[in-house]
């Protein structure tokens, strides 16, 4: 911890994973979970997808998908989320390097499209049925 003179306040530094810092079961799977969920959600919100097309292309039911990107993956696993991307055509590219020497432990990362500039979400207006 250090002290920030101007605020007088204990300011903690973060792990780089908030699972981590959160005391988490299994931080890395679920920060890995986490951001391929995100990859759903931004592939949905680019293509124009909604969470009732969505459902039908991953052959899920809509809550599902509400559950997906609201982070609520405690039923999901790798693979699976991982099987949704492909169904959402996607590729995947795993690529294994060596650890940075100074850096402890081994990471895994996600890197996938171009997040949204703006982190607020533009709602689709519902259809007049």
């Amino acid at each position: 911890m250090i002290m920030d003179d101007q605020l007088n306040e204990e300011v903690t530094i973060g792990s780089g994973n908030i699972f981590v810092d959160l005391g988490i079961p299994n931080p890395e799977e679920a920060l890995i979970k986490a951001e391929l969920a995100s990859q759903i959600d931004d592939i949905m919100q680019a293509e124009n997808i909604t969470q009732k097309k969505a459902a039908e292309i991953l052959g899920i039911d809509q809550p599902k998908i509400s559950d997906i990107i609201n982070g609520k993956l405690r039923h999901y696993s790798i693979d699976r989320l991982m099987r949704f991307l492909r169904r959402l055509g996607k590729d995947i590219e795993i690529h294994v390097v060596s650890k940075v020497k100074k850096r402890r432990p081994a990471s895994i990362k996600v890197k996938g499209i171009k997040r949204r500039k703006s982190s607020v979400r533009k709602r689709q207006k519902p259809q007049a049925k």
